[in-house]
């Protein structure tokens, strides 16, 4: 395998490992990563997307397997979160690459920032299933756009209202699916399949590490793995920024 593929094997194993034990980073993880080596925002998210069909699949029957999902969540945040995937998608095809491509990478900075934030709260686990639906769409169409950030966004505010850990990531995880099928359709109706190889590299490192990372959900280290996905997402990001707006 070429260095480069090699690369992004490796980037989408450690992605989905943190996305399968703690519920988000992969998208933000990977988007950050192709549009900082120079890839446009509608075709890293599209890209991003294609690769997460394959392994937010394998993820979601790892945690159903495990036992780490709510049917409430999933049944509240399925609906909502493929229509925002949706209309998020059809949105970021119709705008110029260049002219986005520095907002989404502020998006993707401030992302980094509201993943550190999160790592530091603390709370007695609840169910809590009041106001998913704008929590779901606005996630999925924010994820869309960026090419990432659904599960940092509704993961971490499941876990910010106090839902268990094992159910709030296993849940958003099994729906993820779904949304980024809805995002891909978009995406291969309007931009059609490039970047293969790198969506295959990103895939099989994925589907290996999805098994791994339903295991880990609730047993590793919550706060040192938030903070580094953080800083690694914000440190990707102001090097995107830096050289746009530079």
């Amino acid at each position: 395998m070429p260095e480069d593929l090699l690369y992004f094997f490796v980037a989408g194993f450690l992605a989905q490992l943190v996305d399968g034990a703690l519920g988000m980073a992969y998208g933000v993880t990977a988007s950050s990563l192709l549009m900082s080596a120079g890839v446009p925002p509608a075709a890293a998210s599209a890209t991003v997307h294609a690769a997460e069909c394959f392994t937010t699949g394998a993820s979601a029957l790892s945690h159903r397997a495990f036992g780490n999902i709510s049917k409430t969540l999933f049944r509240r945040l399925l609906l909502p979160g493929v229509l925002g995937a949706i209309l998020g998608a059809y949105l970021l095809t119709a705008i110029p690459g260049e002219a986005i491509k520095p907002w989404v990478a502020g998006y993707l900075l401030l992302l980094g920032v509201y993943i550190i934030a999160k790592a530091f709260l603390r709370f007695e686990p609840k169910e809590v299933v009041t106001h998913l639906t704008p929590l779901a769409f606005f996630g999925a169409l924010l994820d869309s756009i960026g090419g990432g950030g659904w599960g940092a966004i509704v993961t971490s505010n499941l876990l910010a209202r106090g839902n268990a850990v094992r159910e709030a990531v296993g849940s958003v995880n099994a729906v993820e699916f779904f949304v980024t099928l809805a995002s891909s359709a978009v995406f291969l109706a309007t931009l059609g399949l490039g970047h293969w190889k790198i969506i295959a590299a990103l895939a099989l490192g994925g589907l290996l590490a999805a098994p791994l990372g339903a295991w880990l959900c609730g047993r590793a280290p919550r706060r040192p793995m938030m903070i580094l996905v953080g800083l690694l997402v914000m440190a990707l990001s102001a090097r995107t920024l830096w050289r746009t707006l530079g």
